[in-house]
């Protein structure tokens, strides 16, 4: 049996992915199961945040969200059969490449798949969703009435914000990133209450008090920030990105500001202008879930109403294109160097 697997760099060289050959053992655990593999989805691998939480190996395994059918089950585990339809996130320090044929995975990273939601789309939009509502539900706490500003609101985790922020009555704000994205995102109107082109050099704030009444928004979610003004070496990609004032300029008293900037550094200015208005920082780090197992179960009912919700409708990911098993290394080498992109394997 074969499995995509990422051999590290040496200091500052590219990671490399592989296939290797890989065995199951004959015998599974208490609270294990036994799943044949459908769809995985790929994302980028941090290696930085492996070696932080001190997982270091040689070959470390590629593709954790993952759809497919129960084969067996362990002796005490209790909510799966065989034959069942499963869908999870491996966690960080799982043995199995979620690319294999068959895969062995305790039983609490899993939650029942519903018949008609598809292995490939729920394995392409499950890592996405569960960050939108750690964002929105676990860090900002949005209730209706609230106003929202997701950046780059088509990417495929700005536009699951969007969708679960509209189902809640939340009143939505979103920037786009090109005029193609900027034509999708004006059909999701009246939906969206705006689309903001930052592409053409439109200034934020002002488009925001205007939508706010001068009062700003009550939460902000941003893909990634500037610290610094625009530098020639920057790419275009980056000069898109906003500006950490310019988030704090549109946040409202009492807002939320949750990012995914790894290394955001906030200067003794813009921690005023924070306490001046008592809004507040959360780091966005979807790896926690299964870094930790303190809330396994608040994890589980979260993934439970991801998969709930996409399949009713309410959520609606754009389509990913699967790919077959071998295209695997070349997709995954564009998503490591693209994290926006999106890739899933159909095995």
């Amino acid at each position: 049996m074969k499995g995509l697997y990422c051999r590290a760099g040496v200091s500052d060289a590219e990671p490399r992915f592989i296939i290797q050959e890989t065995t199951l053992p004959d015998v599974l655990d208490q609270h294990q199961v036994r799943v044949q593999v459908k769809a995985c989805g790929l994302s980028p691998l941090d290696l930085k945040l492996l070696s932080d939480v001190g997982i270091q190996r040689d070959l470390i395994p590629v593709g954790r969200e993952v759809a497919g059918v129960v084969l067996q089950v362990g002796p005490k585990v209790t909510f799966f059969q065989p034959d069942d339809e499963v869908v999870g996130i491996l966690p960080l320090d799982s043995p199995c490449s979620g690319l294999c044929d068959i895969i062995d995975v305790d039983e609490h990273y899993l939650v029942q798949k519903p018949e008609k939601l598809s292995s490939v789309s729920v394995a392409g939009a499950l890592r996405d969703g569960l960050c939108a509502y750690t964002a929105l539900h676990t860090h900002a706490r949005i209730s209706a009435g609230h106003t929202l500003l997701v950046m780059d609101g088509a990417s495929p985790f700005g536009l699951l914000c969007i969708q679960l922020a509209c189902y809640h009555g939340v009143k939505v704000l979103t920037t786009s990133h090109s005029p193609q994205k900027h034509t999708f995102l004006e059909q999701l109107r009246p939906s969206v209450a705006r689309v903001i082109p930052v592409y053409n050099g439109s200034d934020l704030l002002p488009v925001v008090l205007e939508e706010t009444g001068g009062l700003g928004v009550d939460i902000v979610v941003d893909s990634g920030v500037r610290l610094h003004e625009e530098e020639e070496e920057e790419s275009e990609e980056k000069k898109l990105l906003p500006h950490k004032h310019d988030i704090i300029s549109v946040l409202g008293v009492g807002g939320h500001w949750v990012t995914a900037h790894q290394d955001l550094q906030l200067d003794p200015p813009d921690c005023r202008s924070l306490y001046l208005k008592s809004a507040n920082v959360s780091f966005l780090n979807p790896e926690v879930w299964t870094a930790s197992s303190a809330q396994q179960g608040r994890y589980l009912h979260i993934l439970k109403d991801i998969v709930e919700k996409m399949s009713t409708g309410i959520l609606r990911p754009q389509p990913e294109e699967a790919v077959p098993l071998y295209e695997a290394t070349v997709a995954m080498e564009t998503v490591q160097r693209h994290p926006k992109k999106k890739a899933v394997v159909q095995l």
